[in-house]
Order: structure tokens, then C-alpha cells, then sequence
């Protein structure tokens, strides 16, 4: 089979881009600081920490419907989880008082939020959680308006999310996530991916890859309606079309990303 060598380009390959819906992405900040309540609301936020043992099973984070996670290996032998709690109605009182109606739990294995059910558009409440676990930590991820990230954890991850971007960096493991309307982001470190692989896919969003020099993977990627960018001279077998898989170095764990309504950059970083 023909050996193609693809030199940095842009490649327009369509631009019908289906309308996403609009994406809630929860900040960095995990304090109350410059907390938006909404247009005409009252609001209310307070920031509960909570410190469990580390099991070694797998820690199932749920944020919905309505809250972003943060996950950071470290050198904890333990897992402090950090809740921001927000709510909002009509009066400052009402949203104050809609905070203690809102129960976090957060044990070895698993970290969730209730609360009293959506008063139309009165009263609303979500909880984002920032969450500093042993770099090994299996994880399960789920939210429905909310972005995940992920910081530093080589094990096996499933992320899940509908409204939502997905940010990885310093990654390994076997990590698989899907996200509907939220954009893909990937920094990767280091020479080869560390596990299993790399397998992330969105429907509505773009995909941007950071790889570093001599790096060396089994790399698949493309889109559907997008455009595709790459700024480093890489060697594809084929036809060249819409996607393409290539190996990176001397090959490796395969790494996957793709989206079906958005644009894939590849670039290169130090």
C-alpha cells in the first residue's frame, strides 16, 4: 500500500456544521469568588471539603444534572473531595436556605449530590466538585451540563458528559469519554502513552491534540464536518480523506480522538 508523508497543513473538509447546543462549562475557581447568579436571581454558594480513605476501587463522581468536575492525581494516600455548592431563586434568603436542603455524599467509591426537584424557574441549585485522588485511581465521571477535567491520573477512566468539554493533560491508563456538545482536549507528556490507550469522541465540538516531540503512538483521528490542521510532518497509509490513523515515532498505544461537527488540530509542543 502507498505511504503518504503529510506536511503541516490546513485542510477544509466541510463547513455544514450542525447548530450544538450551548455548553455549561464549570470554571477552574473552586471558591464562591465572582459567583454569577443569572439574570435577575438571588443566589447563594458555600464550599464543603470533605476527606475519605483511598480504597483502590473505582470513585464514581456524579455531577448531574447541573455541575463541572476537576480531577488531580497526587501524592495523597487519600481523596479530598471539594463541593461547590450553588444555588439560586428569587430571594437571597430562599437561595440560603435552598443550600441546606442540598445533601453531598462522598465516601471511598462514590461522590454525588441531591436535592429538592427543580421548582420551575424559582428556584435551581448544582454542586461541581474539585477532586485530588492517588495518581492510580480508577474513575467514572458523569454529568449532563458540566465540563470535565482531569489532571495527572494513569488508570482506567470513563467519562461521560452531554453539555460539556472534556480537558485532559498529563494523561495515561486506559481512558475512554464521550461528551455530546462540548469541545476535546488533549495534552499529552512524555515520550508514549502509559496503559491501555486513548479513545474520545464528541458530537458537536472540535479536537485539539498537543503531542510532544518524539513522541511515539499509534495516532487515529478525524471529523466529519470540520476542518483539519496539523503543524508536524506526519507518514499516513491510504487514502487520505476526512480521517486518518498514523504512527507517531515508533509506534504505540493507539490514541483516538474524534469528532463528528467540528474542526481537528494536531500540534506540537516542547
Amino acid at each position: 500500500m502507498k505511504k503518504w508523508t503529510i506536511f503541516p497543513f490546513a485542510l477544509v473538509l466541510g463547513l455544514t456544521l450542525s447548530p450544538s447546543a450551548s455548553a455549561q462549562r464549570s470554571s477552574s475557581n473552586d471558591t464562591c469568588r465572582d459567583q454569577e447568579w443569572g439574570r435577575d436571581r438571588e443566589g447563594a454558594c458555600e464550599i464543603r471539603d470533605y476527606t475519605v480513605p483511598a480504597s483502590g476501587a473505582t470513585l464514581s463522581v456524579n455531577a448531574e444534572p447541573n455541575g463541572g468536575i476537576n480531577v488531580e492525581g497526587s501524592q495523597r494516600m487519600d481523596v479530598l473531595v471539594r463541593a461547590k455548592v450553588v444555588t439560586t431563586a428569587d430571594t437571597q434568603e430562599a437561595a440560603r436556605a435552598l443550600l441546606s436542603r442540598v445533601v453531598v455524599t462522598a465516601t471511598a467509591d462514590r461522590v454525588s449530590a441531591d436535592g429538592p426537584g427543580r421548582d420551575g424557574d424559582h428556584e435551581s441549585w448544582s454542586v461541581s466538585y474539585r477532586i485530588l485522588v492517588p495518581v492510580r485511581t480508577p474513575l467514572s465521571l458523569r454529568s449532563t451540563n458540566g465540563g470535565i477535567s482531569i489532571d495527572n491520573v494513569v488508570s482506567q477512566v470513563d467519562l461521560r458528559t452531554v453539555n460539556g468539554g472534556v480537558n485532559l493533560t498529563r494523561m495515561g491508563g486506559d481512558v475512554k469519554g464521550r461528551t455530546s456538545n462540548g469541545g476535546i482536549n488533549v495534552m499529552l507528556d512524555g515520550s508514549t502513552w502509559d496503559g491501555g490507550g486513548l479513545d474520545l469522541e464528541t458530537s458537536n465540538g472540535g479536537v485539539t491534540l498537543a503531542i510532544p516531540r518524539a513522541y511515539s503512538a499509534h495516532l487515529e483521528t478525524g471529523t466529519v464536518n470540520g476542518g483539519l490542521r496539523i503543524d508536524f510532518p506526519v507518514t499516513v497509509s491510504g487514502r487520505i480523506g476526512k480521517s486518518f490513523s498514523t504512527d507517531l515515532g515508533s509506534g504505540g498505544p493507539t490514541l483516538k480522538a474524534m469528532t463528528s461537527n467540528g474542526g481537528v488540530t494536531i500540534k506540537q509542543r516542547e
